[in-house]
């Protein structure tokens, strides 16, 4: 090859990759301002009585509100914040204000059940992150003192079904996601103690909670005095050896931010079996999985757009701990066409106020089936700003 003709391929080449970047962050930038376009609708819908949107059931263009009790009521002020950080409208932080401080009074009541996490992290928290407003790190600070009252140190985790105790201690890999909590406040606090907790509870959940092939059980029963473990049961999922799609997606998305907190290596191998099992049994074109890898009636099965939108921002923040050059382009190629199929053909247009179409809440209940929810529409928005931020 001459040394002109391989001036001109470089040249060509660097062309090529400087449009496909540009063309990526225009895309981001197009599906934020969708999602900013349809929370200004869901805006004008909502009752003034203190209530938040869950989910628009399958069918339906209203949707079911539910009051800060609710374990999915942290995402919808959630999702205000980040388009507060991705537009720097005030119009944003003062509706995310709002919203979020309906859940204040989960700060002072008693531990009803582990998703104090999902609930005030992802709302005071991304409040605070982006204000530094002091009444809500006291919020934070006090919310992850309740939630530590749940942790049973016989056994090693948090308890997080406090009123479903009958047969033993319980633990759901959701928990995972609710340790962010207790890093933050160990490290913004005075309890020092929340981080041992945060750690001895990952620990226990790796040691117990996945079968031999790294896929997660969704619950875990231990003895609650000898901290035995007693069995592993799916029950949002098809049956018990199965693997539910959003359980794996929690433990991807939760041990990867137990290493970026520790920084200690084995969480970050182990997130990395996780995120290998999910990607290397996920048999659809567009990487959205359908709710169940074990499903029987696959492909005339549902599919989760809210498990694809938590893993596809998990691989771009697992990607950023990648030394592995050939794994990270992997991770991040995955979670880009993930979140690029979402924005293309999950998305509620016109069809609801929501971000997302196609999730699927609780299958074997016969809840939320295919249909649009808050969590979704939260971590599908937490991936654009991830992606936009990429350098």
């Amino acid at each position: 090859m001459s040394s002109k003709f391989s001036v001109l391929f470089l040249m060509i080449l660097n062309l090529f990759i400087t449009d496909n970047k540009v063309y990526s962050q225009n895309n981001v930038k197009k599906q934020l301002e969708y999602c900013a376009a349809q929370a200004s609708k869901t805006l004008k819908i909502i009752p003034d009585d203190g209530t938040l949107p869950r989910a628009v059931l399958n069918g339906n263009k209203e949707w079911k509100f539910i009051t800060y009790k609710d374990w999915t009521s942290g995402f919808w002020p959630g999702e205000l914040w980040y388009l507060y950080e991705a537009t720097g409208d005030k119009k944003w932080k003062t509706e995310a204000d709002k919203f979020s401080r309906f859940l204040t009074p989960l700060s002072v009541s008693k531990a009803n059940d582990h998703d104090l996490g999902f609930q005030i992290f992802n709302s005071f928290g991304n409040g605070y992150r982006l204000t530094k407003n002091k009444e809500y790190k006291d919020i934070i600070l006090k919310t992850a003192d309740t939630l530590a009252t749940l942790f049973n140190p016989k056994v090693g985790t948090i308890l997080s079904w406090p009123h479903h105790k009958s047969e033993g201690h319980n633990t759901i890999i959701d928990n995972m996601m609710n340790l962010e909590l207790l890093f933050w406040a160990s490290k913004n606090g005075e309890n020092k103690k929340l981080y041992d907790i945060a750690v001895k509870h990952a620990e226990t959940t790796m040691q117990n909670h996945f079968r031999p092939d790294f896929s997660s059980y969704h619950v875990l029963i231990y003895d609650y005095e000898t901290g035995k473990k007693i069995k592993g049961i799916t029950a949002q999922g098809y049956r018990d050896d199965s693997m539910w799609a959003r359980g794996q997606a929690w433990a991807i998305y939760g041990f990867t931010m137990v290493y970026r907190e520790t920084r200690e290596e084995r969480f970050l191998d182990f997130a990395h079996k996780l995120a290998r099992i999910y990607l290397d049994r996920l048999t659809t074109e567009d990487l959205i999985p359908y709710w169940d890898f074990n499903a029987p009636g696959i492909p005339n099965e549902p599919r989760d757009a809210s498990a694809a939108a938590i893993v596809s921002s998990a691989l771009i923040e697992l990607s950023s701990f990648t030394k592995d050059e050939k794994l990270k382009t992997e991770y991040l190629t995955k979670s880009k066409k993930m979140v690029q199929s979402l924005s293309d053909s999950y998305q509620s247009g016109d069809v609801n106020s929501a971000f997302l179409l196609h999730a699927t809440g609780h299958k074997p209940a016969g809840s939320e089936i295919d249909c649009s929810i808050n969590y979704a529409d939260y971590y599908y928005l937490e991936a654009l700003l991830r992606l936009q931020k990429l350098k």
